[in-house]
């Protein structure tokens, strides 16, 4: 039988994590507002020009000079993808001798979640 005093007892009890900073901050439609604890999360984005299908023998067949026509048309916008997911369309710029891209079209929030399907 455990004749400790309640007291003593309940200091050495572990005390629950406190994770107040994790709270969603919700908006007046019930949205999360705060992201600060995913701002700093790295994510990979890539810009696709086109993509082509070959078989494996004009794969090899391939050497310097070589073309590779692609299924995008010149002039179509590229695609912007982030983990994968395409959130944009855009165009080549020229930034102080870098290449860059001016967004022109983002994806919809709703149009992302339907493509996912």
């Amino acid at each position: 039988m455990n004749t400790q005093d309640p007291q003593a007892a309940a200091a050495t009890e572990p005390t629950p994590a406190q994770f107040d900073q994790l709270q969603p901050e919700l908006g007046g439609d019930g949205t999360d507002l705060n992201l600060d604890v995913i701002l700093d999360v790295p994510v990979s984005l890539s810009l696709e020009v086109g993509r082509t299908r070959m078989p494996i023998r004009n794969l090899l067949q391939l050497n310097r000079g070589s073309v590779i026509e692609l299924e995008r048309g010149a002039g179509e916008p590229l695609d912007v993808y982030v983990n994968g997911t395409l959130i944009a369309h855009g165009e080549v710029v020229v930034i102080n001798d870098r290449f860059g891209v001016r967004l022109t079209d983002v994806v919809s929030p709703s149009e992302r979640i339907r493509r996912l399907r």
